[in-house]
């Protein structure tokens, strides 16, 4: 019998970010009762979680995953864990690494161990295709090596091997969500496609990029989300590592393209060196095996590039979404 999540209580960590706000929302539609972990700021801000139309049905706390006391408190109750907090900015992780330790691994740490503490039924961590590196033979199925190309995929692997450690130790019910890259409404300007899209909707005459040759696998976020949810579903993935993603790659630079087409945009589009990542951390290919996922779950992807990217422009064009943006900055 699969696991049935609706009606549970659940706990969403990094909620007030961009795949953990439509995560949560997603699962508070499904009825489950959703405990929403924003970050702690003196501005009370919750982040993306501020504006949500499903804001009444959830219980929003405030707190960081680095407090293993805090961890202990918010897991009480709770019968499912999604675990989202971290650091993800790869080039941030360039100058200040060990704040990626910090919440990537010794966040992941407290999370698991309270989890286990207080009797979590399913505990889903949240890993990333950057743990794969440069790919040696694509798709990328689960068995690829891990890279630590840079020091946030460095931390990620750490983080998926302490929380793993519990499955292995101590038969604690953990799941290795690995999502390639997400894209849609609400996520970071740091990451290319709001970047490119914030900048031709923002009137610039020139769209500065990085490396324009590497491909990626760019899957919409409620397709993620609902991979996230199916594998919350599927006892059998306990003790497991399952990509999450599209089966397609594109390349930046066709991308960018892509996406200046269908904005009707003439930009120029140029690389700019202080957005390359150092030679041997550019990661030139991730492209994903969903094989584990698509004959284990009902996962398939729904969204192709181009309606993701349609409604991804959308959001980004109103000017109460834009004006977040900081398109004259190159945000790290």
């Amino acid at each position: 019998m699969p696991f049935e999540i609706k009606n549970t209580r659940v706990l969403v960590t990094g909620a007030d970010g961009f795949i953990g706000s439509h995560l949560a929302e997603t699962l508070a539609l499904m009825g489950c009762k959703v405990r929403a972990l924003s970050l702690y700021n003196s501005f009370n801000n919750w982040g993306w979680l501020e504006n949500s139309t499903e804001l009444e049905k959830m219980e929003v706390v405030t707190g960081d995953v680095r407090d293993p006391f805090f961890c202990k408190v918010i897991t009480k109750d709770i019968d499912v864990v999604f675990h989202l907090a971290a650091l993800i900015a790869i080039p941030y992780s360039y100058v200040a690494p060990a704040s990626y330790v910090d919440t990537n691994i010794t966040g992941t740490l407290n999370m698991v161990q309270a989890s286990f503490e207080n009797g979590v039924k399913k505990f889903i961590h949240t890993s990333t295709s950057e743990v794969y590196g440069t790919a040696l033979y694509a798709p990328i199925d689960e068995k690829h090596p891990l890279q630590p190309q840079s020091p946030y995929s460095a931390s990620k692997i750490g983080a998926d091997a302490i929380a793993m450690s519990y499955y292995n130790a101590f038969n604690f019910p953990v799941v290795i969500a690995r999502p390639f890259n997400t894209y849609g409404p609400r996520q970071s300007a740091r990451a290319v496609i709001p970047n490119i899209i914030s900048q031709i909707a923002a009137g610039r005459k020139e769209l500065s990029l990085g490396e324009l040759s590497p491909l990626r696998d760019f899957n919409f976020v409620k397709d993620t989300c609902n991979g996230f949810i199916e594998l919350a579903k599927c006892d059998a993935t306990v003790g497991m590592s399952v990509n999450i993603g599209s089966g397609s790659e594109i390349s930046i630079g066709d991308l960018a393209e892509l996406i200046k087409k269908l904005m009707q945009s003439n930009i120029v589009i140029s690389e700019q060196e202080e957005r390359k990542r150092p030679a041997k951390s550019e990661v030139f290919r991730l492209l994903s095996d969903i094989t584990i996922i698509s004959q284990m779950t009902s996962y398939r992807p729904k969204y192709s590039l181009e309606e993701g990217l349609k409604q991804t422009i959308n959001w980004f064009q109103n000017s109460d979404n834009l004006k977040r943006y900081k398109t004259n900055l190159y945000n790290v």
